[in-house]
C-alpha cells in the first residue's frame, strides 16, 4: 500500500471512531521508506520543498547537471570569479584574449593529451583523463603551465575540466589566481563527512572547475596514497565522460607526494625550464617515473628571440 493510500486509510478510521485528524507530519506512517532519491534532486529545488508544508512524494527525474549541484540537504558547489583581465595580463590563456603565440602553443600540446585521455585502454591501466603536471624543482612554471593547459582544453566544445591544485605543502594554483586560500583536497582526505560538493569552485570559465589544495597536514603522502584518495580518483575520473581533470602536482625531487600522486594519474608532464633546469635534474626526476607510462616533457621559458628578455614557447615530446 502506498504512502498516500495508507494516510487517507487512516483518516477515515480515524473520522469513524470520531476522533480529531492527526497533524499532518504524523499521516504518514513512519516506518515506510521514503521513495524520493535525494542524490537526483537538484539542491536549489530542495531548498524549495523544504519550505512547502506538504510533502513531495515523486521521485525526482535524473538530471544532466553536475553531481555537485545534485546532492540535496548539501549546498550547492561554490561559485568565484576569474579576473580573466589579470589573467591576460600575466600572459595566461584566456577565451577572450586573442589568437596569441601562447594560445596556439597550448592548442598543440593539448591535442594529444586529449587524444589519450579518451582512448581505449586496458582495465588495470589508470584513466587517460587524469593528467598530473609537474616538475624536477620549483620555479619552472608547473603551475602556470597547469593552469594554462586547463584554460586551453576548457575552450573546447565537448569537454569540461577540473583543476586540482595537489601541490598541497605549497598550494599555489589560487594565489596564482589571485584568490584567498579554500578547503580543498586535503580536506576531503581528512573528513569524511566532506562532500566533493563541499570544496569543488566553480568559475565564469563555465566549462571550469577547481578544487583548492586545502588544509595543509604532515601526513599527506599517506593520505595521497589512502584508499579514500584512490576511490576519489575513480570517481572524478568516471562519473562525466566528458572531463579531463588536471592535477598541478608538488616537484618530483622535494616531496614523495608527486611520486605517490603519479600512481593515479594516467598520463604526466614534466615541465622543463630552458636554459635553467640541468640535465642531471631532468634524469633525477624521470627515475622518480620509472614505470609509468605516457611522461612527457613540456619545454617551458625558452629565449628564441634576441632583445626579448623572456617569451613563453611550449614542446611536447
Amino acid at each position: 500500500m502506498s504512502i498516500i493510500e495508507k494516510a487517507a486509510s487512516r483518516i477515515d478510521q480515524q473520522r469513524q471512531n470520531a476522533a480529531p485528524t492527526p497533524a499532518a507530519s504524523t499521516v504518514a506512517d513512519q516506518s515506510d521508506p521514503i521513495v524520493t532519491n535525494p542524490e537526483f534532486i537538484p539542491a536549489r529545488q530542495a531548498s524549495q520543498d523544504a519550505v512547502r508544508a506538504e510533502p513531495v512524494l515523486t521521485t525526482a527525474p535524473a538530471s544532466d547537471a553536475p553531481r555537485e549541484e545534485l546532492l540535496a540537504g548539501r549546498q550547492s558547489t561554490r561559485r568565484i570569479e576569474l579576473d580573466l583581465a589579470r589573467m591576460r595580463e600575466l600572459g595566461m590563456v584566456t577565451a577572450a584574449g586573442g589568437r596569441t603565440n601562447l594560445l596556439e602553443e597550448f592548442r598543440i600540446i593539448k591535442r594529444p593529451l586529449l587524444k589519450r585521455a579518451f582512448a581505449e585502454r586496458g582495465t588495470k591501466e589508470n584513466p587517460g583523463n587524469l593528467i598530473m603536471v609537474t616538475s624536477s624543482l620549483p620555479g619552472e612554471g608547473k603551475t602556470y603551465s597547469a593552469i594554462n593547459l586547463a584554460m586551453s582544453i576548457a575552450m573546447e566544445l565537448d569537454h569540461t575540466v577540473l583543476l586540482v591544485d595537489a601541490d598541497v605543502a605549497r598550494p599555489s594554483v589560487l594565489r596564482t589566481l589571485g584568490l584567498p586560500a579554500q578547503r580543498g583536497l586535503m580536506d576531503i582526505l581528512l573528513d569524511d563527512t566532506l562532500d566533493l560538493s563541499d570544496v569543488m569552485l566553480r568559475t565564469n570559465v563555465d566549462t571550469l572547475s577547481i578544487l583548492p589544495a586545502g588544509t595543509s597536514t604532515p601526513r599527506a603522502t599517506e593520505l595521497l596514497a589512502s584508499s579514500t584518495m584512490t576511490a576519489m580518483v575513480h570517481e572524478l575520473a568516471h562519473r562525466y565522460p566528458d572531463r579531463v581533470i588536471i592535477f598541478d602536482s608538488p616537484p618530483l625531487m622535494l616531496t614523495s607526494e608527486s611520486r605517490v600522486l603519479a600512481s593515479h594519474m594516467g598520463q604526466i608532464v614534466v615541465v622543463v625550464e630552458a636554459q635553467t633546469t640541468t640535465q642531471h635534474a631532468v634524469k633525477e626526476a624521470l627515475q622518480q617515473l620509472e614505470g609509468m607510462a605516457n611522461v612527457n616533457l613540456l619545454y617551458n621559458k625558452t629565449r628564441d628571440i634576441p632583445g626579448i628578455e623572456e617569451t613563453y614557447d611550449y614542446h611536447y615530446g
